[in-house]
């Protein structure tokens, strides 16, 4: 049985997160980083290849947080934007 990628974080978002790459060009750009980052480390992390260096993981790791608080605070913003328009 195949786990679930636990790099997908943002799996329930995925319509705001289609609205904001339509309308930002960076934010398409960070989530398609953060996206090949999360698959590559749970490639690494998943597969029984050979052993990679932990340094290379936690730096992987570390940045894949920081993509990660980049697209929370677009969402966040997002929602609140979409929020306000509802009013």
């Amino acid at each position: 049985m195949k786990r679930q990628n636990k790099y997908r974080k943002f799996q329930l978002q995925q319509q705001n997160i289609e609205a904001l790459e339509r309308e930002n060009t960076r934010f398409k750009r960070v989530y398609s980083e953060y996206e090949n980052m999360s698959n590559e480390l749970w490639n690494l992390e998943s597969s029984g290849s050979e052993p990679v260096p932990d340094d290379f993981i936690n730096a992987m790791i570390l940045q894949t947080s920081y993509l990660e608080e980049e697209i929370e605070d677009w969402l966040i913003q997002f929602n609140s934007n979409q929020t306000e328009v509802r009013q």
